[in-house]
């Protein structure tokens, strides 16, 4: 029988997994090559539908590029604003992206050519992306037990995005990732903190054989039965 982690082991899992938070404010300073490639190796070591790999990571140390792609990201946080409605200038309050301040900027896009991997994408083609989001929750993991903070930015035209870093027809940005040094953790995802939303109970979210009778699954995030202060 396999044996499990120790308990200290264990509890530094845990601890990671508790206490990731998706990260707006940094502090100044590069990364460390090394560990910038012990985050990539993490990222590239998560698993895969079919084995088939399909992330691709682009860094990015063009400083008039990482401008110009935090002029895409600013376009588009308009364009949700507005779409929001009534919420918003509770939008606009908060804080999206440290595009700007990270020490590393990377965006992470789905391959091109994936149409060719049947194995697992046959009924859910989906499942690439559910790959891809496996790596960069696996960098995002690393990145806690580094003390490194980590932000993923998707509010981005995808067409601008694959026209500056001039991917392949079928390649697909999915996440611009800031990564870098932060003066402390929040406490609670920042969202929650700003009550923009919160947490929804295990309960909620875990159902035993079949789906429950349908209650509260329609509100829209953030509006959901008993949000309030976080």
């Amino acid at each position: 029988m396999a044996q499990p982690f120790d308990e200290a082991e264990r509890a530094a899992v845990y601890r990671a997994i508790y206490e990731r938070r998706d990260m707006r404010h940094f502090t100044p300073g590069p990364i460390d090559e090394a560990v910038l490639a012990r985050l990539l190796d993490a990222a590239h070591h998560a698993p895969s539908v079919g084995y088939m790999q399909p992330w691709r990571i682009v860094r990015i140390t063009d400083a008039a590029l990482r401008e110009q792609l935090h002029e895409t990201v600013e376009r588009e946080r308009l364009a949700t604003a507005d779409a929001l409605g009534k919420r918003r200038d509770e939008f606009m309050k908060l804080k999206v992206e440290g595009m700007r301040e990270c020490g590393e900027l990377l965006v992470v896009a789905l391959m091109d050519r994936r149409d060719a991997h049947i194995f697992g994408r046959r009924t859910l083609p989906e499942m690439d992306l559910a790959s891809v989001a496996c790596a960069i929750q696996n960098m995002w993991l690393a990145a806690r037990a580094e003390g490194l903070g980590m932000g993923w930015v998707s509010i981005f035209d995808v067409d601008e995005v694959r026209a500056l870093l001039r991917m392949p027809a079928g390649a697909k940005p999915v996440a611009i990732l800031c990564v870098g040094h932060v003066a402390e953790f929040y406490p609670k995802p920042m969202l929650e903190i700003e009550h923009w939303a919160q947490r929804r109970a295990l309960g909620e979210c875990v159902y035993e054989n079949r789906w429950p009778d349908a209650q509260t699954e329609d509100a829209p995030p953030g509006e959901s039965v008993g949000t309030g202060s976080a």
